[in-house]
This record gives structure tokens, C-alpha cells and sequence, in this order.
């Protein structure tokens, strides 16, 4: 059971704080036990979750170690851009990376993306809107849990990525 002040990583909102543990009356007077989510990243939002729920994902977020490890193997993932015309294919392949709610998958989603927006705007193509859908939603996820690991902003997350990999790339 997680206690109040952890951080997890909820279904696809992504990292929330748990602010409370409440008891309610539900259907034919059953007590339950519900979290109070608190999103990190929407304001005025609250979510009740069941302390027993089964049906939607949860998990604490990665350790600030863990963080730096992941970024760590950024340089050695080879995610490319997958094409497909037909957009629900597209759109499930997508679907595949965020729903294993893992920050690797999340990395990798992201990786593949910005390839695929690289080569358009190489060949000076429109990047297409559901590229551009994952792409933010991936940010977003991945983001959202750096940023909670590594205790920065949000925003500080990208430019926090941004400088490792151009510390990496001098190293090498």
C-alpha cells in the first residue's frame, strides 16, 4: 500500500502525488479505501482511486539514479522511425509504447519520433499530426517522471536531457 506524499506513476496521466487516503460509502453501503491523486503536471485536479484497484496501472516512479542510468543508454538506442500510411496501424504502434508505462518504452517512443520529424524536415515534408500527437505525449510522460526523479521542473526536464546527451556526445 502507498502511503501519502508518494509519488506514482498513474495510468495515462502519468506522475501523481498521493495527497490523502479516504474512506467512502460506495453501492449497498461498502466501505472502500481510496487514494487522493494529486497529477503534479494539472492544475485544480484531483483523482480517487481504489486502494484495491486492479484495472488501471500504477507504480512508483523511477529513482533519481534510475533516471541517470536511462539517460545513460540514450546514446545507445537505436530506435528508428516507423512509417505506416494506414493511421489506426500508426496509431497502435504508438499505443504499444505508452501502454507498457515504462520510461525506456517512453524513451524509445520519443527517439523514433524525433528521427521521423528529423527526416521530414530534412526532406522538407509536413511531419504528420498523430507523429506530432505521440510525440508531445510522450514528452510529456517522460518528462513528467524525469522531472519528479531527478526533483526539478518540468520544464528544467528537456534541458536537463538536452545538456546529457550533449555531454555525451563530447565525451566520445
Amino acid at each position: 500500500m502507498y502511503q501519502v506524499g508518494d509519488l506514482v506513476f498513474y495510468g495515462s496521466i502519468g506522475v501523481c502525488e498521493i495527497t490523502g487516503i479516504i474512506s467512502r460509502t460506495v453501492e449497498f453501503r461498502r466501505h472502500l479505501k481510496f487514494y487522493v491523486f494529486k497529477p503534479l503536471y494539472c492544475l485544480n485536479y484531483i483523482i480517487l482511486v481504489p486502494v484495491d484497484i486492479r484495472k488501471v496501472f500504477m507504480r512508483p516512479i523511477i529513482s533519481s539514479s534510475e533516471a541517470n542510468r536511462l539517460l545513460d543508454l540514450i546514446p545507445t538506442i537505436g530506435a528508428k522511425a516507423y512509417y505506416n500510411r494506414k493511421l489506426n496501424q500508426l496509431t497502435e504502434h504508438y499505443e504499444a509504447f505508452l501502454k507498457t508505462h515504462e520510461c525506456l518504452d517512453l524513451i524509445k517512443l520519443t527517439i523514433s519520433i524525433y528521427d521521423k520529424k528529423r527526416i521530414a524536415d530534412h526532406k522538407q515534408q509536413k511531419f504528420g499530426s498523430v507523429d506530432e500527437k505521440y510525440m508531445k505525449r510522450g514528452e510529456d510522460l517522460l518528462f513528467g517522471e524525469l522531472a519528479a526523479a531527478l526533483e526539478i521542473s518540468k520544464n528544467k526536464a528537456a534541458e536537463y536531457v538536452a545538456a546529457r546527451l550533449k555531454l555525451d556526445q563530447r565525451i566520445s
